[in-house]
Parts: structure tokens; C-alpha cells; sequence
């Protein structure tokens, strides 16, 4: 969803889209190069140290962290050819203004956009088969079977991203990569309508069904089995899972709806006629347009935090994830105290909640993962 934008303003003479923008917009431009930056810095830093505790020794057995692991990685991707992407719009420094290279570019920058939400929806849907049907933890959540997914999920979104080679195309008058300038546009109305309810409406609403599913469970089983935990600690991880569960719920769907709603609504919104950029500025058409576009970018950058965020997600609603950040970084003085066995232990013990099946009876309980 990021970025399509177009003017129909005559080719031959025209400057450059962000010369464009500096003359009619220029607070477009301020959006992206203020915003942006803070974002990079806090992905780049908070995905790298949550994809190195999602794969650390302690989670090798976990499938729900190769999910998470794997997101971490494909936010850092996004951030990368995002920020390529930043360069060109809000900088004027193109790097992929050539034939081949601006359809690949299109194609390289949908895959993580279309792969994020399937893997949230991945990992939502093993917690609520841990959570609500137990018996069958041992033969769907397992760590060969998320990687199968997670492949087959790649292999989709690359399929579907590869669509953008035949929406996108270097436009050697204008000197940049345009989109379609040539070609039907109603086949791309129809593609970004389908592909935008499918994938940025129906997947957030899914995970969000799935897990009110799952914390009505965690509930019940609060509310039933509240004499039968090990030791106070279950209680405890059951909170932490539901806060963080929560957590990452709604900052997905708030991230992501709103840019997706947004990017949908440029198809519907009458572009002014050709004339010059002079005359655009005084044009009610256009200037409603620019509008569409200020909010736009307003609306795209705040939700650009959904891929540089979730490590405080993970901090603040998780402690063992917290003890795990503190060991690394080596920032708190009781991680120096604590051997790397008890560490390793601490972990284990929270990343599994003894959850009670409907089906067990009342002196038996079935050990669930249901993550931090």
C-alpha cells in the first residue's frame, strides 16, 4: 500500500514528482523525511533483538517464536525497502529509476506488506488451537509445520506482489517509476479492491475474532481452575499472555486498517486535467486531491510504526521477555547475578501455561503453549 501515487499533468515539461510536491505540498514532504527516520531507527534496533530471543536457544522448540521470529525479520526487510522507497519520494535520490529495476523494486516492496499480516494470523490461530483445543497442540503447533506454513505463505505473497512488474513502470519522460502509466486501469481498481479487502481487512478481522476466542477461554479456565496452578505462576503467564495477546491484537488491526482504507481511497478520488503545476495549485480538483494526500502520508506514517513497535509490545507485556532483553543488553544488575541455566529455565517455565481442557478430568490438566 505503500506508495501509489500519480499526477496527470502533462509529461514532457513536467519536473519531477517531489519537485511537484515541493512547490504545491511541501508539508508532504516534511510528513516523510521528520517521521519516517524515527521509525528506522526504532525498528532497526527493537526487530533485530526480538527476532534474536524469538530464535534463541530457549525457544528452538517453540513454534508460536519461529512465527514471531520470522515477522521480526520480514519488519526489517520492509524497513530496508521502505526506506530505499523514502529516498526516491521524499528525497529525490533514486535508486531504482531504470527499466526492470522499478518493477522489481514495485514487486520486492509488496511481498512483506502482503506476508506481515499472514503471519499474525498464522501465530493467532496456533495460540488458539493451543488454547482452546489442546488435544490438538501436538500435531498442528509444532516448529517443522510452522516453518511449512510460513514458507507457503512467502511463496503467496510473492505470487500475489508479483502483479506489481505489470502496475508499475519507468516512465523515461518523467524520470520516474509510475504507476501505470500505461495498461487497464480498471483491471487496477478491481486488483487493489480485491486485494485490499482480502488481505488488509478480512486477515485483521480474522485475528481479532480469533482471539476474543481465545481470552474468553483463558477465562473460563481462570474462572473454574482458580485452586489448580503450580505454585501462583500460572495465574501470573495466563495475565501475561492475555495482556500481550491484547495488546498485539489491536495495535495490528489499529496499524493496519486505517493504511489500508486510506490507500483504497485514491482509486475513488477524480484527479484534476492535465495543465501546469502553476495552474494545479489553483485548481479545486487538485487541491482536494492534495488534501487526500496530506492525510494520506499523515495516516501511512503512524502505521508504518506496526513494523518498528512490537518489541515494546513484547517488553512491556512480557517479564521474561524484559529478563531476556536485559540479559543481552546487560543493563540490569540482578541478569549479571543470574546464571544462564536459570535464565533458560525461567523461560521455559513461562512460555507454558497449565491450561485445563474441557475434556480432562478435575485431576488432570493439559500443559498449553499459549506464548508471553
Amino acid at each position: 500500500m505503500f506508495e501509489n501515487v500519480t499526477f496527470d499533468i502533462p509529461k514532457a515539461s513536467v519536473p519531477r514528482y517531489i519537485d511537484t510536491l515541493q512547490q504545491i505540498s511541501p508539508e508532504i514532504l516534511l510528513v516523510d523525511r521528520i517521521i519516517s527516520p524515527v521509525w528506522y531507527i526504532i525498528g532497526f534496533i527493537g526487530n533485530p533483538l526480538s527476532a534474536a530471543i524469538w530464535f534463541g536457544k530457549n525457544n528452538r522448540k517453540n513454534s508460536s517464536a519461529v512465527y514471531q521470529g520470522i515477522l521480526a525479520i520480514v519488519n526489517i526487510y520492509f524497513l530496508i525497502v521502505h526506506f530505499i522507497m523514502e529516498l526516491n519520494y521524499a528525497w529525490g535520490i533514486q535508486l531504482y529509476a531504470s527499466d526492470g529495476a522499478c518493477e522489481t523494486f514495485s514487486v520486492f516492496l509488496m511481498i512483506p506488506q502482503y506476508l506481515s499480516p499472514m503471519l499474525v494470523l498464522a501465530f493467532t490461530i496456533e495460540r488458539y488451537i493451543a488454547v482452546c483445543h489442546p488435544f490438538q497442540k501436538k500435531k498442528f503447533c509444532t516448529v517443522k509445520r510452522a516453518l511449512m506454513v510460513s514458507t507457503g505463505m512467502f511463496i503467496i505473497s510473492a505470487g500475489l506482489s508479483s502483479v506489481q512488474a505489470y502496475l508499475w513502470d519507468y516512465d523515461d519522460k518523467i524520470k520516474l517509476c509510475a504507476f501505470l502509466s500505461f495498461g487497464d486501469r480498471n483491471f487496477e481498481k478491481i486488483w487493489t479492491l480485491i486485494t485490499e479487502i482480502l488481505h488488509f481487512l478480512l486477515i485483521p478481522l480474522c485475528v481479532l475474532i480469533f482471539n476474543i476466542l481465545v481470552i474468553v477461554e483463558i477465562r473460563k479456565i481462570d474462572a473454574r481452575d482458580t485452586t489448580r496452578r503450580y505454585s501462583g505462576h500460572s495465574g501470573s503467564a495466563t495475565t501475561t499472555s492475555t495482556v500481550t495477546l491484547l495488546s498485539v491484537s489491536f495495535y495490528f488491526i489499529c496499524t493496519l486498517l486505517p493504511a489500508s482504507i486510506v490507500y483504497a481511497m485514491q482509486s475513488l478520488l477524480p484527479h484534476g486535467n492535465q495543465m501546469s503545476v502553476d495552474k494545479m495549485v489553483l485548481d479545486p480538483t487538485w487541491r482536494k486531491y492534495f488534501q487526500y494526500l496530506m492525510i494520506r502520508k499523515v495516516v501511512e506514517e503512524i502505521c508504518l510504526s506496526n513494523q518498528a513497535c512490537y518489541f515494546f509490545i513484547y517488553y512491556l507485556t512480557g517479564s521474561l521477555f524484559r529478563k531476556r532483553v536485559h540479559s543481552m543488553c546487560c543493563i540490569s544488575p540482578c541478569c549479571r547475578k543470574k546464571s544462564k541455566a536459570e535464565l533458560s529455565n525461567e523461560y521455559a517455565f513461562a512460555m507454558y501455561s497449565p491450561v485445563a481442557s474441557k475434556d480432562l478430568n478435575a485431576n488432570s490438566q493439559e500443559e498449553t503453549m499459549i506464548s508471553m
